[in-house]
């Protein structure tokens, strides 16, 4: 069996054994969610510019109440206990299959593991805030701020920027047809602007399925990239990810039996920053993570046209309630989405790959 057919062996054993993992522990997750009432106390009734709007009030109601958030646990935990089985299965264990299924690696899937790890864990806080009752003070009761947060996300991109910079020497990124730019100190600031752009598209996060579809597409893409440039534990890491969502997609299809949460917003968004780095394809991000870019643009859009010309360029935003607006049922929106999310991502690699 040549090396080639061992290792897509071994990428798609882990994300099978990921998705019967994300399965299996959801009915325990689901029970203590709902046990411990982890929603929403009360439903959002004021769109992205603090005003109370028919459209927004139709999008967000009651509906919201007596679901959990915090599902996106079952993203990250999945894919973390299943990265510690295997490394330590591969220290009990001699056997050549067990040896080669551990992903585990310092200069592949440290450090987007640690990530992964850091920002869920800033999002879970985040969504604690958001459905315990217990918390009095009211800057932070309702959840951490939009500003708090983006300044936690630029921290968790600052180490990494330094780790890429500092430690692997990596000040460049790669342009199809254009080879290697250097970018020299800048290399930092751009880490970072990138991983929060890309943190500002999880407002798609806002129908049932429509994220976890999307981040599903986004990923297998770079595991795709991540296989063909031999990165094979990456790949490994990344086909986890795409497991446990595609676990998380089938519970939470409409209706919704929890949803993701910041822990799964922060956390993807991060890791996928780190991904694209790692895999030196950082320019192709906007495009396989189009679905992402302009749920973004839409609302810093509506937002800019409200300001400067008191008027609205979409009848809602982000762009997924727009549609909904216009009348679209929310399940054609999500199917929709999709289509467009597996097309701009096998794009994204094609041109990558060429370039």
């Amino acid at each position: 069996m040549t090396e080639t057919i061992i290792n897509v062996i071994k990428v798609f054993t882990v994300g099978f054994f990921s998705f019967i993992l994300a399965f299996l522990i959801t009915p325990t997750l689901s029970n203590f969610l709902y046990k411990h009432k982890l929603w929403k106390k009360e439903a959002k009734n004021r769109s992205i510019d603090g005003k109370t709007v028919k459209y927004f009030e139709k999008f967000h109601s009651k509906d919201e109440l007596k679901i959990p958030r915090i599902g996106g646990l079952l993203i990250w935990v999945s894919v973390v206990f299943l990265s510690f089985f295997f490394l330590i299965l591969s220290y009990i264990f001699d056997s050549f299959w067990i040896q080669k299924i551990n992903f585990i690696s310092r200069n592949q899937t440290w450090l987007p593991l640690f990530t992964l790890i850091t920002a869920s864990l800033v999002g879970l806080a985040d969504d604690l805030l958001q459905v315990l009752d217990r918390i009095k003070d009211k800057y932070i009761k309702k959840g951490l701020s939009l500003r708090y947060r983006i300044l936690l996300v630029s921290l968790i991109g600052l180490v990494g920027s330094w780790w890429f910079y500092s430690r692997l020497g990596q000040d460049f990124i790669y342009l199809p047809m254009f080879g290697n730019i250097h970018l020299g100190i800048f290399y930092i600031p751009f880490f970072i602007i990138v991983m929060i752009a890309i943190y500002s598209g999880g407002v798609i996060d806002g129908i049932d399925g429509l994220s976890a579809g999307t981040f599903a597409s986004i990923f297998t893409a770079y595991t795709a990239i991540a296989l063909f440039q031999g990165q094979i534990n990456l790949a490994t890491f990344c086909i986890a990810i795409v497991g446990s969502l595609l676990a998380f997609l089938w519970f939470n299809i409409p209706p919704a039996r929890f949803y993701m949460g910041e822990t799964g917003v922060i956390g993807l968004t991060a890791t996928l920053t780190v991904v694209a780095f790692l895999t030196n394809a950082v320019a192709v991000l906007p495009i396989i993570a189009f679905l992402l870019v302009i749920t973004s643009a839409s609302v810093i859009i509506q937002l800019s046209a409200k300001k400067l010309f008191n008027k609205k360029v979409f009848l809602a935003a982000p762009l997924h309630h727009h549609f909904e607006a216009v009348g679209w049922p929310h399940y054609k929106v999500t199917m929709r989405f999709w289509i467009i999310g597996v097309v701009v991502a096998i794009l994204g690699v094609v041109i990558h790959l060429l370039g």
